[in-house]
C-alpha cells in the first residue's frame, strides 16, 4: 500500500494535470526549435518526443501523421499558433 500524499505534494499534482496543455505546449515549442536544427537520426528522435507534446497540446492524430509525413516546423509552428 502506498504511503499517503502530504497536501503539498497534492497541491503539486493538482495543479500539474490543471496546466498539463500549457505544459505540453512549451515543450513541443522547445521541440520544433530542435527539429530545425536536427537532421538524420536527431531528427527522428525529436519527432518522437515532438508527438507526444502535440498530443498533450490537443492535436488529433490525423493532423499529427500529417504533420510528420511534411516534416515541415513550419507547418507544425502553424498548427501551434491556435493555442497560443
Amino acid at each position: 500500500m502506498p504511503p499517503e500524499r502530504s497536501r503539498y505534494q497534492e497541491k503539486i499534482i493538482k495543479n500539474y494535470y490543471q496546466n498539463r496543455d500549457a505544459i505540453g505546449l512549451q515543450k513541443a515549442q522547445e521541440a520544433v526549435t530542435e527539429l530545425y536544427l536536427s537532421e538524420g537520426k536527431k531528427r527522428e528522435t525529436v519527432w518522437k518526443r515532438l508527438t507526444s507534446h502535440l498530443e498533450k497540446v490537443g492535436l488529433t492524430d490525423k493532423q499529427i501523421e500529417h504533420l510528420r509525413n511534411e516534416d515541415s516546423p513550419e507547418l507544425v509552428l502553424e498548427a501551434l499558433k491556435k493555442f497560443i
